[in-house]
């Protein structure tokens, strides 16, 4: 029987020397909240986002020294496991650092853009999502908690459209749902940029080499989510 582990990490910021301070889970009724003092220092960038500060974590564990690393490996890792997160590649390579690898994982981040193929919504961050689609609860935007518990409603949102959409059954859902999260995704629409709002199909017409551009900065990018990016203007660009 598939376990669902809805998780969140915060971090020292974005980029792939960064390492995890937070993390939070909820499967079922347990909850887990653990905090820790990373390897290198927390950025004033993240620390703006998260409000967790260096001098909050003086005196702290790291996360491979902790006593939490034998139980979340083992849940996480488990071969009924299936862990969430939004954006999962993000949180999945802050994990991963740490020495925890989970099978299979659901990003609903991805499943948000497959659910939305013209692009309607046109931002998908988990707070945006959590505001676009009325939750009513109480959750703290950026704690790992909160971000979890957001999380598990907008799961719960997505798959109940996947199933009405694709008429499928539960179990087919959650498959589904770890089948679209292990691809990259065309992305059709710009959402930055000088060229914001038009498709890159138009850019492509008028200007090749700001996406010849982009894509070599998303290739050299330290920043771990750009798989999407990368992907699409390869296939724009026929690389």
């Amino acid at each position: 029987m598939v376990k669902l582990i809805f998780f969140d990490t915060e971090t020292t910021g974005n980029e792939q020397k960064d390492f995890l301070i937070q993390m939070a889970y909820k499967t079922g009724d347990e909850k887990f909240v653990g905090l820790y003092k990373p390897e290198i220092k927390i950025s004033p960038e993240a620390s703006a986002v998260h409000h967790i500060s260096n001098k909050m974590v003086e005196g702290l564990a790291s996360f491979k020294e902790s006593k939490d690393i034998p139980k979340i490996k083992k849940l996480f890792e488990d071969e009924n496991s299936v862990v969430v997160a939004h954006n999962a590649p993000f949180d999945l390579w802050m994990i991963k650092k740490e020495g925890i690898e989970p099978k299979r994982f659901i990003c609903t981040l991805k499943l948000a853009r497959y659910l939305d193929p013209e692009e309607k919504i046109g931002k998908y961050n988990l707070q945006y999502l959590r505001y676009l689609l009325d939750f009513d609860m109480q959750a703290e935007a950026h704690d790992a908690m909160g971000d979890v518990l957001v999380l598990e409603k907008l799961f719960d949102r997505l798959k109940k459209k996947l199933i009405d959409q694709e008429k499928m059954d539960e179990n087919e859902a959650i498959e589904k749902m770890i089948e679209i999260s292990s691809r990259p995704l065309l992305i059709r629409t710009l959402n930055f940029g000088k060229y914001k709002g038009k498709t890159v199909e138009e850019v492509l017409e008028i200007d090749r080499g700001w996406l010849e551009w982009l894509l070599r900065e998303k290739e050299k990018s330290d920043v771990i989510e750009h798989e999407d990016w990368i992907y699409t203007l390869k296939h724009y660009l026929e690389k």
